[in-house]
């Protein structure tokens, strides 16, 4: 059995939507591409990292549409390995809509979200989910997920879509590995599903803060 990746860039206060340009979102959000100041080198080489591997996507419709719109034009630029990726690797849209699946190896899932995804996990190694905020809320909802690789960037912006907005269910995670913070400021994190759910301590006994 393969393992589900969601990958996620979000600010301080945990906001998620449209990180990568003013035109990814169209709902009047207004800090649309608030990602591309804070970028430097070792951030990228980290989300570089965390593609090596993928043998298939699983993407929500707004983030399939960008993103089937943008990469099949960009092998040959300064983003030809991630192109080169995306473009030979297994997509997976899910909509409730039609979406244009003209993109070379898309596949729209069908309406038991939950039963695809498993066999979307059955079939492929490394399954990466980006961006798609509505799914990656189902898919926490449903601990669907197998890793999380968050990055953590130094801005607050108040408004927006949030990461765990409505998607979430009392869960516990395990840090895989140290965080790592870049030069400006932005830090990498890496959990993996644990078993069983949050427990609770007494701050005063001595095995404050172990689960029951």
């Amino acid at each position: 059995m393969g393992l589900i990746h969601i990958e996620l860039f979000a600010t301080l206060d945990l906001v998620g939507q449209a990180p990568g340009g003013p035109d990814e979102d169209p709902e009047g959000f207004p800090f649309g591409g608030w990602q591309a100041p804070l970028l430097d080198e070792v951030a990228e080489a980290q989300v570089g990292a965390a593609y090596e591997g993928t043998d298939a996507l699983l993407l929500g419709r707004r983030t399939y549409d960008i993103f089937a719109a943008y990469w099949p034009h960009q092998e040959g630029g300064p983003d030809d390995g991630i192109a080169r990726l995306f473009n030979r690797v297994p997509k997976y849209v899910a909509s409730r809509g039609r979406p244009d699946l003209s993109w070379a190896g898309s596949a729209q899932l069908g309406p038991d979200l939950a039963g695809a995804v498993r066999g979307i996990r059955d079939r492929h190694e490394q399954v990466k989910v980006v961006g798609s905020l509505d799914l990656v809320q189902t898919l926490l909802r449903e601990k669907l997920f197998d890793r999380l690789d968050l990055w953590v960037h130094p801005v607050v912006l108040g408004v927006g879509k949030k990461v765990f907005d409505g998607g979430a269910v009392p869960t516990n995670v395990t840090l895989l590995e140290p965080p790592a913070a870049s030069p400006k400021g932005t830090v990498y994190l890496r959990y993996g599903l644990a078993a069983g759910t949050p427990g609770t301590g007494d701050m005063s006994a001595p095995d404050r803060g172990a689960a029951p």
